[in-house]
């Protein structure tokens, strides 16, 4: 009887343009990265394997070499360790800002990105994968792919490539538009000032943000990455009338522009970022989970502009942020990374719901199995 061929290899082979895999995997610093958060600036990884050749150690030394390159602003570095051993001697370590190490030993990242094949698993006795580096562009997507070469032959032409990238805003060769909606006049005046004066007497929450933990959907509270204080709409009659601003003022733009029919809206919630508290929100998605995975559109409609600090930014397209003027909508994508300045004087107002359609609200419902203790759970109607 003769043996089973073994079934052939296969890799994933990414190339300029692609897309780069979105992740989360243990770092030095952090037990569950997301990597999807790091959009903004050039991203250099490397999928060294082991500190413990020659291989390895010569690819970090060149990263040693020129640290000055990775500040968390212009460029950062990753580099993707499957040798428990690089962790357990201390043979690399994060160096913030800017160095940072995935700690890759179930080869998550290796076979997302074709360093080892689909089907293989790590073995630090025998380590058998492609070696290369990766330059990602700040809406992280594939700029360079660099194969290790014998002896480090290819590091002095790297290095000169990361000399000359140009700033993260201008990593497309021209200006990119951030893809937003800015809607002036969905909420009038005096109809802000309504429910500004709903959260004053009110009083908000302390409010947190949703993260996938052991499969399911909580709520997690961390001032590092957010402070905000919100009330929830309770009275059915403002309820509506927010519903009619919107159905009538920004679901008619969305269908214009995106060709999608918003049809339910999620989140009744006045916002407040308080000057006291620093309020701001980190970088961040708005569908990561399985419990948010139905959100289509964002919309956040300032309520006030008393206030300094608190503006919008979309850290992949350039540093630039959006302080809105009173009762203008921002409407954009739940896929984009977005993030709130940290409030300097004054307090930001803010209405803050998600868009979404019937089928959406379907998977949203398909998706209760799927939420932790304390996320309610949703029946489409």
């Amino acid at each position: 009887m003769r043996p089973q061929a073994a079934k052939p290899k296969t890799f994933v082979n990414l190339a300029p343009g692609d897309p780069a895999p979105w992740f989360h995997q243990r770092s030095g610093n952090n037990p569950n990265y997301a990597f999807d958060t790091v959009g903004g600036r050039w991203i250099v990884m490397c999928f060294f394997g082991t500190a413990g050749d020659e291989d390895g150690r010569r690819a970090l030394a060149a990263i040693a070499a020129n640290r000055a390159l990775f500040d968390d602003v212009h460029a950062c570095f990753f580099g993707v360790s499957l040798d428990p051993n690089d962790e357990a001697q201390g043979r690399v370590a994060d160096s913030l800002p800017g160095l940072r190490y995935f700690w890759d030993f179930d080869g998550t990242v290796a076979r997302l990105y074709g360093a080892i094949s689909r089907q293989a698993v790590p073995n630090p006795k025998r380590l058998e994968m492609r070696r290369f580096w990766l330059v990602l562009d700040p809406t992280m997507r594939v700029r360079h792919v660099v194969p290790f070469q014998p002896g480090g032959g290819e590091i002095p032409g790297l290095v000169a490539c990361l000399r000359e990238l140009p700033a993260p805003e201008n990593f497309a060769g021209i200006e990119v538009p951030v893809p937003v909606l800015i809607l002036p006049d969905v909420f009038e005046p005096d109809f802000c000032r309504q429910l500004i004066a709903i959260y004053d007497a009110t009083g908000g929450a302390e409010s947190g943000f949703m993260r996938e933990v052991d499969g399911k959907t909580v709520e997690i509270r961390d001032t590092r990455h957010k402070v905000r204080r919100d009330v929830i709409l309770e009275d059915q009659a403002m309820i509506r009338q927010t519903q009619i601003r919107v159905q009538r003022r920004i679901a008619p733009e969305i269908l214009k522009v995106h060709q999608f029919q918003a049809t339910r809206m999620e989140r009744y919630l006045v916002a407040c970022y308080a000057a006291e508290e620093r309020g701001h929100f980190r970088a961040h998605r708005d569908n990561t989970t399985k419990g948010t995975a139905h959100r289509r559109f964002a919309v956040s409609i300032n309520l006030n502009d008393a206030f300094e600090g608190g503006e919008i930014g979309f850290p992949e397209y350039g540093p630039k942020s959006f302080k809105l003027p009173t009762g203008t909508a921002c409407v954009f994508s739940c896929s984009l990374l977005h993030q709130v300045s940290p409030v300097t004087s004054g307090k930001r107002y803010a209405f803050l719901p998600f868009l979404y359609d019937d089928d959406a609200a379907k998977l949203r419902e398909a998706n209760n199995a799927f939420l932790g203790e304390g996320v309610g759970a949703y029946k489409a109607g």
